[in-house]
């Protein structure tokens, strides 16, 4: 069976250094007619179960470990029997929402298999220290998670645990130097191309965010 990618918007809650902030957060389903990964587990369970129908779900895969990209991926793992993986550099935001709740550790590149394509993880810290993203290159499509988005880098600012320095630098070294009619589909908000926004790049250290 063809990749295929399915999208699926939830409303929710950022919460983070004793703020929280009204988001809107896209989940993707990635694979075929018969298996599934899902990336991020935002918000609501329901709409994602909806989404996967009948179809076996081999993991949930979060992008990092911010409660608004978690929230019921341990509802998820007991429904579906599947694992959650995420990248080691977030246990401390994992534990601040899902304490003794074990998850699988992603490493970087690390390769998953579904629908005869390769999904990489690339872990691109910055926005978080775990922060991941997930390359599909047969398909053209990278899941940037909060990385990238259309018009810049991921948050950083004065966050716990984030660094510009440190996004700009992977987004230097494994974003935007894939091909770019890559297709990114983001953690919020519209999707764009490799293309689009490397161009940019120089732009947005000058601004510094």
């Amino acid at each position: 069976m063809a990749f295929q990618v399915d999208h699926i918007v939830t409303s929710g809650t950022f919460a983070l250094d004793g703020g929280e902030w009204d988001v809107d957060n896209n989940i993707w389903i990635v694979g075929d007619e018969s298996e599934v990964f899902i990336i991020d587990a935002a918000h609501e369970a329901q709409p994602i179960i909806d989404a996967v129908g009948g179809r076996t779900v081999r993991g949930i895969l979060a992008t990092h470990g911010h409660n608004d990209h978690v929230t019921v991926a341990p509802e998820l793992s007991e429904k579906f029997d599947a694992p959650i993986y995420l990248h080691p550099g977030d246990k401390m935001l994992w534990d601040m929402v899902h304490q003794g709740v074990a998850f699988e550790e992603l490493k970087d590149q690390q390769v998953f298999e579904i629908a005869g394509a390769e999904l990489r993880v690339l872990n691109t810290p910055g926005h978080s220290p775990g922060s991941s993203c997930f390359y599909v290159p047969e398909a053209g499509e990278l899941f940037s998670g909060d990385t990238l988005f259309q018009g810049g880098p991921g948050a950083t600012g004065d966050r716990s645990f984030a660094s510009f320095d440190t996004i700009i630098e992977s987004l230097k070294t494994s974003i935007l130097d894939l091909p770019a009619e890559t297709v990114v589909r983001t953690g919020h908000g519209d999707h764009t191309t490799v293309g689009q926004e490397a161009p940019h790049l120089e732009e947005w250290i000058k601004r510094g965010y």
